[in-house]
């Protein structure tokens, strides 16, 4: 039994279960639910799952589309970009990219950005990117663009809506706000990938814009807030504004780069303390918090054998201990992940090579 919602008054296809669905809606506690698989982590915290979205909020110009561009990226390398990690399962590798703002050109800068950060060629089609530019279309058009696509591609594990306010005509209407999260809730669930969109906050305050913006926060299972840094307009911040999780540590990028401007993780930055909870403890820094001697000598343990080559799961294990024996303290999740971006960073270690997963080599060259 198929039905219609109403999207300011506007019929909008919206498949509905018949009168037997409430059956798949039931819970018991004598069937075992699997988790949801992690798909999305920031700084090595769990912030997206398969089934579920997140979303980016932050005001005009803050650098929220470098930012999710980003996220795209590592989803198409299977390896750190900017402070994201995301491990798509084997039979759902394409991503989703839909741009519901900029221009054509503009669009294509983008995708061009996102093959870059992935280490791949910004002249050469990748076809497990799919970007969809939907300025020109109505917020009815767009729905439906975006759900065709969805039913056409069957391996998505990624989706990222670039506007998700332009999804719905009146951004403060209580429906049709209800409705487009109602979507999103029912695209996850139905096919099974992670959704991350990306909605601007009100110019008076902190909150995302509009009635929407409510909802969003209300249903996203992590909500991302970017910001510019107050001191230096050159950076952006990204902390965890709402999670269902542990919160993940903020970072903090800059944009490099001239033909193709790609954001660029700022090393030693020094975050505002938090306005509320956590006591003022000095935080980790992978470049300030160890010495370039101390980095020497882990790496002198991990890399004993200079030609060893690591996977990823072997290679964070061997962080996590060789750092742990030089600093003389247990190395948590989120430090080995900053590390290994630090390490990255400076080029000490490196991943070449045009296959996903690729090994982890020890960089004889690297200048400190």
């Amino acid at each position: 039994m198929s039905s219609e919602c109403n999207l300011n008054n506007t019929a909008v296809p919206c498949d509905k279960e018949n009168g037997e669905g409430w059956q798949q809606a039931r819970l018991s506690v004598e069937t075992t639910y699997a988790d949801a698989p992690v798909v999305l982590r920031v700084n090595g915290v769990r912030a997206g799952t398969l089934g579920n979205f997140s979303a980016s909020i932050g005001k005009a110009k803050s650098k929220k589309s470098f930012n999710v561009s980003a996220m795209a990226a590592a989803a198409l390398c299977g390896d750190y970009v900017l402070a994201y990690e995301v491990e798509l399962p084997a039979d759902r590798q394409t991503v989703l990219y839909v741009d519901t703002e900029q221009s054509r050109t503009d669009c294509q800068n983008q995708m061009r950005r996102i093959l870059r950060l992935a280490g791949q060629s910004p002249d050469t089609d990748n076809p497990l990117l799919v970007f969809l530019s939907l300025r020109q279309f109505t917020p009815e058009e767009r729905i439906a663009i975006i759900d065709a696509a969805m039913e056409s591609l069957p391996d998505i594990g990624l989706v990222i809506i670039d506007g998700v306010r332009d999804l719905l005509h009146d951004i403060n209407n209580p429906t049709e706000a209800t409705t487009v999260i109602s979507l999103l809730m029912k695209w996850t669930d139905l096919y099974q990938f992670h959704l991350h969109t990306v909605l601007h906050q009100n110019k008076s305050d902190e909150n995302a814009r509009g009635h929407l913006g409510t909802e969003l926060a209300n249903k996203a299972e992590t909500v991302m807030l970017v910001e510019k840094d107050k001191t230096d307009a050159d950076n952006s911040v990204v902390r965890p504004a709402y999670t269902r999780a542990a919160e993940f540590p903020p970072f903090a990028f800059r944009i490099v780069g001239d033909s193709i401007a790609v954001p660029e993780i700022v090393g030693g930055y020094n975050f505002d303390e938090p306005k509320t909870g956590r006591p003022a403890v000095g935080k980790f820094d992978a470049y300030s918090s160890v010495t370039e001697e101390q980095h020497r000598q882990a790496l002198g343990i991990i890399f004993a054998d200079r030609s060893k080559e690591y996977g990823y799961s072997d290679f964070r294990q061997a962080v996590r201990s060789a750092y742990g024996q030089i600093l003389g303290r247990s190395v948590g999740e989120n430090h080995v992940s900053g590390i290994i971006q630090c390490l990255k960073n400076k080029r000490v270690v490196t991943q070449e090579g045009d296959r996903k997963g690729k090994p982890y080599r020890f960089n004889p060259d690297f200048v400190w």
